[in-house]
Order: structure tokens, then C-alpha cells, then sequence
């Protein structure tokens, strides 16, 4: 390299061109070349924010390794720097996962298949391995074994999709029968009738209340709320407690459902992405106008704090409990190169009047009423009325309030 630079130095010179003047032509392009080097690195790396920040990252993590009194554990500083960034997001529903981490999350996700018996994870070749099968379950019953791999959930090609939204198919699918497309194999039909676990309870009070317990909002709970319903309401009910305490949450299309039914035309809910892009799901003009109450706790998530949002925005129902946990955003796992990943909010589900339910930091009862006894809650066992009318025998504090309210 020198040898050329100095062969096209001597040439310079014999032209007649001062030394001075080469100098400076060798200083200028020495310096372009750098610049355009700096440029086209900052480019690379999405522009000139992004490279200062990755810059000051280098220098912190250099002066660490030079200076620091103890060794550097190089992996273990990039994933705290990583938590780190997410955390400075604010959203406690946003986290990043090491790789151990990411493994660890993709097993304990198996709960989510609890009910048709099966985990999968992400296969190399875009399909879904099955990677636990449990005995006497749906999946077992038809014959799926570990290690088979699906592509397709009745008909739908599910190479494409994360595992994340695979989960949200299959459990959309866990109130009757469906297939799934086994790599080499075919069509496996999958029969979730007979175990699928009851979402609802219900019973008539002795005040004439109807009471409907909605454990969660998973596949079939929408058209179960609405046999409830209908089943009181034949037998003299005059007023609702629908409780929503303690529900897990599910699916925002079965939570529309029952909301359709009590509601009369107009919006209920939308999703929103990043880039502004809103799903609408409306209501029609049919509606239940009948007393109700809603009961809700620290324990309601997702689609039932969304349920007992848009119950409020509409004046539909009072609320009576505590403030719900807040998290009606959709969270999606994102997994980076080296097998970490990010697991990021990435939609919102607002309420009927456009409430972010996350941002406001969860559902805020009309009535705020706590429970002497957590462990009663649901129950009025031994009631015999009382002197208002409402269900005198019971530990359940808030249940007993929403009674003596319709009353």
C-alpha cells in the first residue's frame, strides 16, 4: 500500500506540483475517505441517532473492559444492557428474555395448550413441532404424537405466523372440532367438545338478581354468557351481577359477542397497531337493558378489564370492586439472532370512547369495595334475603354491595 502511495507521491512531484500542495491533496483524501466511511456506517446503522447511541455503547463497554477491577462478563453486561432498554420503555408488559430465558417461556407456554393437551415450538422449516403431548387429552385422543409437525389449523397455513399467533388460533378453536395439517401426514381431526372446560356459572339470586360468573373469555365462553342470560331471564331475573373478577381473559371475539348481545348498535372496541392502523368491532341494534352491575379486581385482565371498560363508556353498568391490573395490550415474541428475544407490546385494544386502558393504568370502578375474605369470593352460600332484600349469609363483600345496589 505504501509503496503505491509513494510511487504516486514521486510522480506528483516530477510534475512539478509543489510538496505542499501534495500534502494537502493526500490530507483531503485521506479525510474523505473517512468521512465517507463514517457516513456509510451511519447509514447502515439507520441514521445518525442510532450511531451515536451504538457509539457510546462501544466506549462505555471499553472503558469497562480496560479500566474495571474485576473481569468482564461480556454476555451477561449485553443482556442487562438489553433489559435495560426495554425497561426504559415504561410498559411492565414489555421485557427482553436471554436465550435461557426464551426457552424457559417457550415450555412454560405450554399451559396455554392445557386444554387440548399439547406445546409446540417454532420448527427450522417454518412449522410448529409438537414438543409435549399430554395423556387423555383432545390431541392424544386423535392420535397426535411429539415430534410431529403442523403447517396448517383447519385449512389455515400457519408457516407464516408467529408463535404467538398460532397459540391465538389454536385456542380460538378449542370449543368444538377442527384439523390440524401434519407435515407428511395429513389431516388429523381434533375433538375439544367433551373437555372443554366451563367458562360460565350462573345462578338466580333469592333478590331476583341474575348472577354470571365469566371465569374467562376462551372459545365458546361468548355464546355461554348469552344461554346464561337467557336462561335467568326465563326464570324471573330482573337485574345482572356479571363478575368479572379474577377472569384471565382470552379472546377479544368472545367478549364481543356477549357485548353485542347486551348492547345496542354502535362501537365496542378497537385494536390499533403502531402505524395507526384500527380494527373496529361494532355492535347491532338489538340490546338488554336490564340493571347491572359489573364486579371487577385486581384480578381481571385483558378482554374482561376491556368488557367492563366499555360497559362504563356506554353507561351501561355500574362497576363495584377494585382497580383492574392494566394490561390490555397485545404482546409479541420477537427472537433476535443469537436466540434471545424481545417480548414487546406491539397493539392496544381501546374502549368504546377510545380509552388506552394499559395508559390509564387499568379500569377505575364506580364503587370502590374490597373483600373482607378473598377466598368468598363468588359465593353466597346460605342465603335467605334479609331485611333490604339482598342475600344476608355471605363473606363476599363486593358480591353483597352489587346485591343491596340493585335493590
Amino acid at each position: 500500500m505504501f509503496g503505491g502511495v509513494g510511487i504516486f507521491l514521486s510522480r506528483l512531484l516530477r510534475a512539478g506540483i509543489s510538496l505542499w500542495l501534495v500534502i494537502v491533496l493526500l490530507v483531503l483524501s485521506v479525510v474523505g475517505t473517512r468521512l465517507y466511511t463514517r457516513n456509510q456506517i451511519i447509514n447502515a446503522v439507520g441514521g445518525k441517532e442510532d450511531y451515536d447511541e451504538a457509539m457510546r455503547y462501544i466506549e462505555i463497554k471499553d472503558i469497562i473492559d480496560a479500566r474495571f477491577i474485576e473481569q468482564v462478563d461480556r454476555k451477561s453486561m449485553g443482556y442487562s444492557a438489553a433489559t435495560a432498554m426495554v425497561s426504559g420503555l415504561g410498559d411492565a408488559w414489555s421485557s427482553f428474555l436471554t436465550d435461557d430465558d426464551y426457552r424457559t417461556y417457550q415450555l412454560s407456554s405450554s399451559n396455554d395448550y392445557a386444554d387440548i393437551g399439547m406445546s409446540l415450538v417454532k420448527d427450522s422449516g417454518g412449522g410448529f413441532q409438537i414438543v409435549t403431548v399430554y395423556p387423555d387429552s383432545p390431541v392424544a385422543r386423535a392420535e397426535v404424537t411429539i415430534g410431529m409437525i403442523i403447517t396448517a389449523v383447519d385449512g389455515q397455513d400457519v408457516t407464516g405466523l408467529s408463535t404467538d399467533e398460532v397459540r391465538m388460533l389454536i385456542r380460538s378453536k378449542m370449543s368444538g372440532i377442527f384439523t390440524l395439517t401434519i407435515a407428511g401426514r395429513g389431516n388429523i381431526e381434533v375433538d375439544c367438545t367433551a373437555t372443554n372446560s366451563e367458562a360460565v356459572t350462573y345462578r338466580l339470586e333469592k333478590t331476583g338478581a341474575g348472577y354470571i360468573q365469566i371465569h374467562n373469555f376462551e372459545a365458546g365462553s361468548g355464546n355461554a354468557c348469552v344461554d346464561a342470560t337467557e336462561y335467568l331471564l326465563s326464570q324471573g331475573a330482573v337485574s345482572l351481577v356479571i363478575d368479572l373478577r379474577n377472569n384471565s381473559g382470552g379472546l377479544t371475539t368472545e367478549a364481543a359477542i356477549f357485548l353485542d348481545y347486551l348492547l345496542p348498535a354502535g362501537r365496542l372496541f378497537s385494536d390499533i397497531s403502531k402505524d395507526g392502523t384500527e380494527r373496529v368491532t361494532e355492535s347491532d341494534s338489538m340490546s338488554l337493558e336490564l340493571p347491572t352491575v359489573v364486579l371487577i379486581n385486581s384480578g381481571s385482565f385483558r378482554e374482561s378489564e376491556l368488557f367492563a371498560q366499555v360497559l362504563k363508556d356506554w353507561h351501561w353498568a355500574t362497576l363495584i370492586g377494585e382497580p383492574t391490573t392494566g394490561n390490555t395490550r397485545t404482546q409479541e415474541t420477537i427472537v433476535l439472532h443469537d436466540g434471545s428475544a424481545l417480548r414487546l407490546s406491539t397493539h392496544s385494544l381501546l374502549s368504546a370512547n377510545g380509552t388506552d386502558i394499559a395508559a390509564a393504568g387499568g379500569v377505575i370502578p364506580d364503587m370502590i369495595v374490597f373483600n373482607r375474605d378473598e377466598s368468598a369470593t363468588g359465593t353466597t352460600l346460605g342465603t335467605t334475603g334479609g331485611e333490604q332484600g339482598t342475600a344476608s349469609i355471605s363473606d363476599d363483600t363486593q358480591l353483597m354491595e352489587a346485591l343491596r345496589y340493585l335493590s
